[in-house]
């Protein structure tokens, strides 16, 4: 319970906790951000990291004075296209690493409906995905939380052609961290960014999350097929 706390503190005032990791880790920031992006995208274990509040949120963080963050004038704060650049080249290698676990491990680990991490039912979820997006589901699922984090494991496992994958993991990466971060970028001077920053990455996160919870709603909402009657 401890960690769920910690983990939807750190979501909901990322801007804040951006904010002291710039002034206490300086330029090694990079390193983290390139990790989390990585593990975000490339573990299948670790889906609940933030992925679109964290693009959005550095965006914001590179557009701050330096005074702001409590820095001295001229101190470190991460550059625009440094980071663009960095999570980029994150996003596709984590889905690159998935893409050759889910080939090589396969569905072998995804036995239980009740784990919280290696559930059946994300495996699922994202198959269906694929059923009815085909190969852009690579693209689509980078702005779908969970689903993004499964896709290339799918992808593994259904055997797509890497060159195929490739194609689709870069213009997926490119579209992902090339929208979000700048989107941040130029939000960061508005007054809900500086006075209500956790409503929009609440806001942020639903909108991320809403295209699967219409997909789970409509397959509650589809009738029950008609049991057979006897003797008919």
């Amino acid at each position: 319970m401890d960690f769920i706390l910690l983990h939807f503190d750190f979501i909901r005032h990322i801007d804040r906790h951006l904010s002291h990791m710039t002034q206490t880790m300086g330029p090694s920031l990079y390193v983290v951000l390139f990790l989390i992006v990585f593990a975000e995208t490339g573990l299948v274990v670790t889906p609940f990291l933030p992925g679109d509040s964290l693009l959005f949120a550095v965006g914001v963080l590179c557009a701050m004075d330096p005074v702001w963050l409590g820095l001295p004038a001229g101190g470190f704060v991460p550059s625009l296209p440094v980071v663009c650049v960095i999570l980029f080249v994150a996003a596709v290698l984590g889905d690159t690493a998935n893409y050759h676990v889910g080939k090589y491990v396969g569905p072998k680990v995804f036995t239980s409906e009740k784990s919280w991490l290696l559930n059946k039912k994300h495996l699922i979820r994202t198959q269906r995905f694929y059923e009815k997006y085909g190969s852009k589901t690579i693209i689509i699922a980078r702005f779908v939380p969970i689903v993004r984090t499964f896709a290339p494991f799918v992808a593994g496992i259904g055997g797509m052609h890497y060159r195929r994958f490739i194609a689709f993991n870069v213009i997926g990466a490119a579209l992902w961290v090339g929208l979000l971060v700048p989107l941040g970028y130029l939000f960061a001077d508005t007054q809900i960014v500086k006075e209500r920053f956790e409503l929009v990455i609440m806001a942020i996160i639903l909108l991320s999350v809403l295209p699967m919870v219409i997909e789970i709603g409509r397959e509650w909402l589809k009738p029950n097929p008609a049991q057979p009657t006897a003797g008919g």
